[in-house]
């Protein structure tokens, strides 16, 4: 969504897991209203999706304009998902040539 303060932070963890895989294909979308979530599959800003999917969304869970926090593994929210849960859903190690 515009001006998410989210979105630059899911953008510089990005960039971390993907330094080793210049082939990796992102493609980036600002969601401006409800429908436009409904039709992406964003469940909050920022959003990650994976071949069209959100590794991170919980069950159930609408598709929205607004701000969303994510949880790490100790419970702690932040605005993004963690380098580790960005690695471990994309299949990426640290060091990957």
């Amino acid at each position: 969504m515009p001006d998410c303060p989210g979105a630059a932070v899911l953008e510089d963890r990005l960039a971390e897991v993907l330094a080793n895989h210049p082939a990796a294909e992102v493609d980036r979308q600002v969601i401006a209203t409800q429908e436009e979530a409904e039709r992406a599959g964003m469940t909050g800003s920022p959003t990650l999706l994976l071949d069209g999917r959100d590794p991170f969304a919980r069950a159930g869970q609408q598709p929205a304009i607004s701000c969303r926090l994510y949880r790490d593994a100790d419970g702690r929210s932040g605005p993004a998902p963690s380098v580790a849960q960005l690695r471990a859903v994309l299949d990426v190690r640290a060091g990957d040539a």
